[in-house]
């Protein structure tokens, strides 16, 4: 027993109560992410509690591992120190650990899901998101409750601190333990990966633990597709990537540009707005009765209607990857946010070489996402809300400025460019429909902040006053506007990728140019910028993964859908997921994309799905050398 003597030293015995309290504190969690999700998100309480055994089984090394630096400090510290420390140091403990619970409880309430690569983005852009916070959440009540609690805690754990602290035990002993412990503990928790013991993802979230998967996104930021995903030989994968992307039967669009005259006199301007998490179940058109977006229906009504247009993802900077460059999702960071991508072949770059004056404009701050960085790179002239023309503010918030003063600043550029015989393009990004859902009063009948619903009305309010001053512009008459949202406004769901959760609105309007109608073929956000081409006239120089919506046999419909791991491709009501440890799972996806029943894999179905996916994974390898050999990653 003897060589067993400094694991009942002060420095141990402070180790176990630190850990018990970690504990303690990751069951409580459990919990209330268990209440919630039974009573806010109706999933079945039979199917979550197999994840109250899991999730405490898969505590203890987490535990162990948030309360290791106490051993640390215990062994390495001076006994003077370790007494005026201790006590102080415990309650910041206590603290962290009573602070990031409520954050799991908040970040669960928005995304349904552990702390993923979205927290680990939003510790980089912590103006942005402590200001978000602050306006929408009464931050000070929160804080003063939590160092209540944490005094409380605290002051009743003082003697059982100090008797911890009191036990006998030969520091070089301690230490020799410690250091063997500590390496196992740490290794453990390293290489713990998320759960997935059920079908139901609520249940596979809940019994992770917060801390282990923030380490574990931290990790897994960014994936390479070869190593964790299914592959093929990459020879087929691009000869299949090249078939699947149209290039070599591309036919000339249904839809010619034409005006009321029969022909264009000269290169028409091209709006993109790039709604901030504008469901299409907002919508009027796709059975809302709630009288949100009478703008945007009336836009659907006189122009042209996607019906079946799904995100690439659940995040802006994918929504943006998708428009600009029309790549299919890669697991992780979008390419967006990667270092250092310059020349990359996009929508801008392709109208840049034919005159168009590219321009990128958000109502926020542009460093957020690197949206500035990626697309100064790609040679288009960017705008932020650091850059706006002065006078022409007058409401923000911690997001953004108001999407009407944003189309104010689209306005002027347009007007600048037209004075100087350039046609415009420009890819305008949206802010308003965002917590903390503020927007100026008198605009609309939901006063602010109006939550979600009027966050939505707002921005609806603003583009049709965007486009009742633009009317008035003697560029209007050949200028068309494509409306999309970004992803989503929620992005939960039972099934692995809830497909309804990806449905969003396109609309292209140009009266005079583009005749109403609508358009039912299952597509997918990276296909708009090749449709915007072939209506341009472009065809020859699209060189894109996406394809001509307009073009696209119904039966050839499909879409590109993604989570920061799972890689999904939708086609008719089959869903194929590419998943890491080279994972291929199928779905069948009923008609409202509600539920999801699993389904033996087609072989087919697998292979274009790896074609999409590996295939873009090998066009950014290829990044830096002549993109334009198979579909063009890069433009010289």
């Amino acid at each position: 027993m003897k060589r067993f003597a400094g694991l009942g030293g002060s420095a141990f015995r402070v180790w176990w109560l630190a850990s018990a309290v970690a504990l303690a504190v990751f069951s409580l969690t459990r919990g209330a992410l268990l209440a919630h999700s039974v009573t806010i998100s109706q999933q079945p309480l039979d199917a979550m509690l197999a994840a109250l055994l899991i999730g405490f089984l898969r505590d203890l090394p987490a535990a162990a591992f948030v309360a290791s630096p106490w051993l640390l400090f215990e062994l390495s510290a001076g006994a003077r120190w370790r007494q005026r420390l201790r006590q102080p140091l415990f309650f910041v403990y206590l603290f962290t650990l009573l602070f990031v619970a409520v954050s799991e409880g908040v970040f669960w309430d928005e995304f349904s899901v552990r702390f993923n690569f979205i927290a680990v983005d939003y510790l980089v852009f912590t103006s942005e998101v402590i200001g978000n916070i602050k306006e929408s959440y009464p931050v000070g009540k929160i804080i003063g409750t939590l160092l209540a609690l944490t005094a409380l805690f605290a002051a009743v754990l003082r003697r059982h601190l100090r008797q911890a602290a009191a036990a006998e035990g030969a520091r070089r002993q301690q230490w020799a333990w410690a250091l063997g412990l500590l390496v196992v503990v740490w290794v453990g928790a390293y290489k713990l990966a998320p759960p997935e013991f059920s079908g139901n993802t609520y249940a596979n979230e809940l019994a992770d633990n917060g801390w282990r998967s923030f380490i574990w996104a931290a990790r897994q930021n960014k994936l390479d597709y070869r190593q964790f995903y299914a592959t093929r030989p990459d020879a087929e994968v691009m000869a299949d990537l090249q078939r699947l992307s149209g290039h070599g039967t591309v036919s000339a669009s249904q839809l010619a540009l034409q005006k009321v005259s029969g022909k264009v006199q000269k290169q028409p301007n091209v709006v993109v707005v790039m709604m901030e998490s504008m469901s299409a179940e907002y919508m009027q058109s796709f059975g809302n009765k709630d009288g949100l977006t009478p703008n945007l229906d009336r836009l659907a009504a006189e122009g042209m209607l996607f019906t079946h247009l799904y995100a690439a993802g659940t995040r802006t900077v994918r929504g943006l990857e998708a428009l600009s460059a029309a790549l299919p999702p890669l697991p992780g960071k979008a390419v967006v946010r990667w270092p250092n991508v310059s020349h990359l072949n996009t929508l801008g770059s392709t109208l840049a070489a034919h005159g168009w004056s590219p321009h990128f404009l958000y109502g926020g701050y542009g460093m957020f996402d690197n949206m500035n960085g990626y697309f100064a790179a790609q040679g288009y002239q960017v705008t932020d809300r650091t850059g706006m023309q002065d006078g022409l503010v007058e409401f923000e918030n911690v997001w953004g400025v108001a999407d009407e003063h944003l189309f104010d600043q689209v306005l002027v550029e347009i007007d600048r460019d037209a004075a100087a015989g350039r046609p415009f393009f420009g890819h305008v990004m949206t802010a308003s429909n965002h917590i903390p859902f503020t927007y100026p009063d008198g605009r609309i009948d939901i006063p602010s902040p109006g939550k979600r619903p009027g966050a939505v009305k707002y921005s609806d309010y603003a583009i049709g006053r965007f486009i009742d001053m633009a009317k008035k512009k003697p560029w209007f008459d050949n200028t068309i506007f494509l409306f999309v949202a970004d992803h989503c406004a929620f992005s939960s769901g039972k099934t692995k990728i809830p497909v309804h959760r990806y449905h969003i609105p396109a609309i292209v309007y140009a009266p005079g140019i583009v005749s109403p109608r609508r358009v039912d073929t299952l597509s997918s956000q990276i296909d708009l910028a090749p449709t915007l081409l072939a209506m341009l006239g472009l065809e020859t120089d699209d060189h894109f993964v996406g394809r001509d919506i307009l073009t696209m046999a119904p039966e050839e419909g499909r879409a590109l859908l993604s989570t920061y791991q799972n890689l999904g491709y939708l086609k008719g009501d089959t869903m194929t997921v590419l998943q890491p440890k080279r994972k291929i799972e199928t779905f069948r996806i009923s008609r409202d994309g509600k539920e999801a029943q699993p389904m033996p894999t087609d072989p087919k179905l697998a292979e274009e799905a790896i074609a999409y996916f590996q295939g873009a994974a090998l066009l950014m390898e290829q990044h830096g050398g002549d993109g334009h050999q198979v579909l063009a990653a890069r433009r010289q």
